[in-house]
């Protein structure tokens, strides 16, 4: 049984990740509204730990995903969002649709 409130979508973004004072890197493998995975991460937070992902769609300006570690397995992390932007409530809109086409 998934007891998920929302869907989760398979994603491939670079990203940095910052918690406190260690920085590193990985990949976003999926995302939904309210937690995103980052998997091949360069180091794993303990559970609890405050993180931010620096979320690259465009070379530019990356997207900032705020939340807190609920699962460390190694060289992945999954975060539950603690703050949420709407510009980012929209990118998972846009990586569903993305998805779900034919």
């Amino acid at each position: 049984m998934n007891r998920r409130r929302n869907p989760r979508f398979r994603t491939r973004f670079d990203a940095l990740c910052s918690a406190g004072e260690r920085e590193g890197a990985g990949t976003l493998s999926d995302l939904s509204r309210s937690g995103a995975r980052l998997s091949g991460a360069s180091f794993c937070p303990e559970p609890g730990t405050k993180v931010r992902l620096y979320v690259f769609i465009q070379p530019v300006s990356p997207f900032e995903l705020v939340g807190e570690v609920v699962r460390c397995d190694g060289r992945s992390f999954a975060i539950r969002f603690t703050e949420l932007d709407p510009a980012v409530g929209r990118l998972v809109e846009d990586v569903a649709a993305v998805v779900s086409m034919p």
